[in-house]
């Protein structure tokens, strides 16, 4: 199916691995020119870097990173047509899971709202003129999370930061929809990207806290613990997937939604 994203012009920010970099590979691959915003660049996403695709080096939880990032698009592809708002997760330094509210103090909470909700903030604020200023406007996804659905004692400040994603994404859709920029979320439940895989990542701690160890946790225990209707961890291009086609003029009457990708874990209708 053509998604009919030839020459678009895409900024995906934590591009270097994981959702990120899987959304990136694949625009690039339906022929969009891709801006890769991350702090730091991968081999696999060197692997990419060309004419076509752009990485560009910037912290987005800086004021004015996520600026930066957007304002790449305009200088090297003349403007801007798809934002996706990928860069989350522990913020730099930060190691979770964290099992209680009790283990986060102000600073905890600070560095996951700037990671989590104000890099977004920052980067549709950048990104709404230049798609304003296109024909046929824009697309923007913004990646939230399971969490911002079922609330839970693990983690409770990234949900509360995902489920102002959610907030966010409405009002923008009801606000600028009129105008030819849709909107929408994609919220993932537990995805096998580096986050988990890492060492000392959640595979390790969780591992830690239930007395197994991390083979078993990422070879189905995880899954287990969380009652995955699917038995695994979710795959980074089958979110890709999901983002990719909201960024597709294939999905213009699709705005203001937000699509779960979350192998079973929501089972309340």
């Amino acid at each position: 199916m053509d998604l009919h994203l030839r020459d678009k012009v895409a900024v995906v920010t934590g591009a270097s691995k994981g959702i990120g970099l899987a959304t990136a590979r694949t625009l690039h691959t339906e022929g969009a020119f891709v801006v890769a915003a991350s702090r730091r660049s991968t081999p696999e996403l060197d692997e990419l870097v060309g004419d076509r695709l752009a990485h560009v080096a910037v912290d987005l939880t800086t004021p004015d990173g996520p600026a930066r990032a957007v304002g790449r698009a305009e200088q090297l592809f003349g403007g801007l047509d798809i934002l996706v708002n990928n860069a989350g997760g522990p913020p730099p330094g930060a190691v979770l899971p964290r099992f209680s509210f009790n283990d986060l103090d102000d600073t905890d909470w600070q560095a996951m709202l700037e990671f989590n909700l104000m890099a977004t903030v920052r980067a549709v604020r950048a990104a709404i003129p230049l798609m304003l200023a296109r024909r046929g406007g824009g697309s923007i996804v913004n990646i939230s999370s399971t969490l911002a659905h079922v609330p839970s004692g693990m983690n409770v400040d990234y949900g509360v930061a995902k489920a102002g994603i959610g907030n966010l994404t409405q009002a923008l859709s009801e606000e600028f929809g009129p105008q030819g920029i849709r909107v929408n979320t994609v919220s993932p439940g537990p995805v096998r990207t580096p986050w988990w895989t890492e060492e000392g990542g959640a595979a390790d701690v969780i591992a830690a806290a239930s007395g197994t160890d991390r083979d078993s946790i990422l070879g189905g225990g995880a899954a287990e613990m969380m009652r995955l209707t699917t038995g695994r961890l979710i795959e980074p291009q089958e979110i890709a997937d999901a983002i990719v086609l909201l960024c597709s003029p294939r999905s213009a009457s699709t705005t203001g939604t937000d699509v779960l990708v979350d192998a079973g874990l929501r089972k309340t209708v």
